[in-house]
C-alpha cells in the first residue's frame, strides 16, 4: 500500500512537470498571453513593483541560472521573484530561492539596482549558498551552473548583475585565496 502511494506521488510529480512544460511552450509560442495577467497584477500593485534576483557563484566559478516557465522572451536567467508587501529585500531573495529551488542562501550584498520597466525596479544580490539546489518549484523547468562566458541570451539586467558579481568576487580577499 505504501509503495502504491509512492508511485501515485511520482505520477503526480511527472504530470505537474508535463503541465509546466506545456504551459511554457504555449507562452513561448504566444507571448502575448502573459500581457493581460501582467496588466491585471500591475493594476493591483503599488506605484512600483520590486523584483529581486540572486547571483549565486559556486566554488568552481560558475553561476546558477534557471529556466523560467513564465518568461517567454528570455526563459533562462537568474533565480528570483517579486517582493511581497512590506518585505525586506534580503528576506525576499532568501524566500524566493527557498520556495523555488529549496536553496538556503545568505544575501551577502546588493550588486545592482535598476528600473527595468515603467513602474518596476529590480534589485540583484550576491548570495552565498548554504546548501545545494533541491526540488524545483512549478515556476521553473530546469537549473544549471554555468561559466559566465557561456551564458545564454538573457535579460540585460541579469547579465549586468552577473558581470558585477564576478567583478566583486574577484576583488574580494576571499576569492583571491581560492
Amino acid at each position: 500500500m505504501f509503495q502504491a502511494h509512492l508511485d501515485s506521488c511520482d505520477e503526480q510529480k511527472a504530470n505537474q512537470s508535463l503541465v509546466a512544460r506545456q504551459i511554457a511552450a504555449l507562452i513561448r509560442r504566444y507571448p502575448f498571453i502573459m500581457r493581460l495577467p501582467y496588466l491585471m497584477f500591475r493594476s493591483l500593485q503599488a506605484r512600483y513593483t520590486l523584483g529581486v534576483v540572486a547571483v549565486v557563484i559556486d566554488s568552481r566559478g560558475r553561476v546558477l541560472i534557471v529556466e523560467h516557465v513564465l518568461h517567454p522572451r528570455y526563459p533562462w536567467g537568474l533565480p528570483g521573484g517579486w517582493m511581497e508587501h512590506n518585505e525586506d529585500p534580503a528576506a525576499a531573495i532568501a524566500r524566493e530561492l527557498r520556495e523555488e529551488l529549496q536553496l538556503v542562501v545568505n544575501a551577502a550584498k546588493i550588486l545592482h539596482v535598476a528600473k527595468s520597466s515603467r513602474s518596476h525596479i529590480d534589485m540583484a544580490f550576491l548570495c552565498e549558498a548554504q546548501d545545494s539546489v533541491g526540488k524545483l518549484s512549478s515556476e521553473l523547468l530546469n537549473h544549471k551552473w554555468i561559466k559566465p562566458d557561456q551564458l545564454p541570451d538573457m535579460h540585460r539586467f541579469h547579465k549586468k548583475s552577473i558581470e558585477l558579481a564576478f567583478e566583486s568576487v574577484r576583488r574580494s580577499p576571499k576569492w583571491e585565496q581560492t
